[in-house]
């Protein structure tokens, strides 16, 4: 049974915070106030990347786990978790897809871009591949993913659980965290510590901005270095 995330929990972000979080935040930025918390790996690799660079993805994580599979069974609809996962997608949420690195399956294409799209999905996340690219960069559909290829899950990957917690491409993502993803790869920040992170996120936003001003005035890298701390 799927399990839908609880919306609006008392102290998490809301939906105007999110789209505050895209349009000022960055994934570096983000990864730097992590890493300042003590949280060092939750960026995902660099084989993760954005169908489109231009894409700025911030949401919250819905998650699906792939298994391998190497034959569909009589009667079975192998896309059935798949289906209603997509189905119950509510605005500004990420479906997160974690495929394994057999590098078997693109289980991400047009048409689940179109449903999710339509549903206000903020993105979609995998360490499978994607394909129907074309059509995708067209509609503007944020996708980040660990290939590109034309190969169906039928047959060769199916989901076994939703709403779990899940790793993609080595990185944890529990449902309800929130991703920060763009050109320089994608973040996760866990929910025990978004409100924290995201303080120092806008914090520190403040010093790079003074920062960036003042290297800019022609003050010396050192010299700004040693007024804001700040690299």
């Amino acid at each position: 049974m799927i399990k839908l995330p609880q919306e609006h929990a008392q102290g998490r972000t809301t939906l105007a915070d999110l789209q505050d979080i895209r349009s000022k935040l960055f994934a570096s930025l983000v990864s730097d106030v992590l890493d300042s918390l003590g949280y060092m790996n939750q960026a995902l690799p660099p084989a993760i990347r954005p169908l489109d660079e231009s894409s700025v993805m911030v949401g919250r994580a819905r998650t699906a786990l792939f298994m391998d599979v190497y034959e569909v069974e009589p009667d079975e609809n192998p896309y059935d978790l798949e289906i209603r996962l997509i189905d119950s997608l509510q605005p500004d949420q990420i479906p997160v897809f974690s495929c394994g690195r057999t590098g078997r399956i693109a289980p991400w294409g047009e048409l689940l871009s179109t449903a999710a799209k339509v549903r206000g999905a903020a993105g979609a996340l995998m360490d499978g591949m994607v394909r129907d690219i074309k059509a995708i960069r067209t509609m503007g559909f944020p996708v980040f993913h660990g290939g590109i290829g034309p190969l169906d899950s039928k047959g060769r990957g199916k989901i076994m659980a939703v709403d779990v917690p899940v790793e993609c491409a080595g990185v944890r993502i529990a449902p309800g965290d929130l991703i920060v993803a763009d050109a320089d790869g994608v973040v996760v920040v866990p929910q025990q510590v978004e409100a924290q992170a995201l303080a120092a996120a806008y914090e520190k936003l403040k010093g790079e901005r003074k920062t960036l001003a003042d290297l800019q005035a022609g003050i010396s890298l050192g010299a700004v270095y040693a007024k804001y701390g700040i690299l």
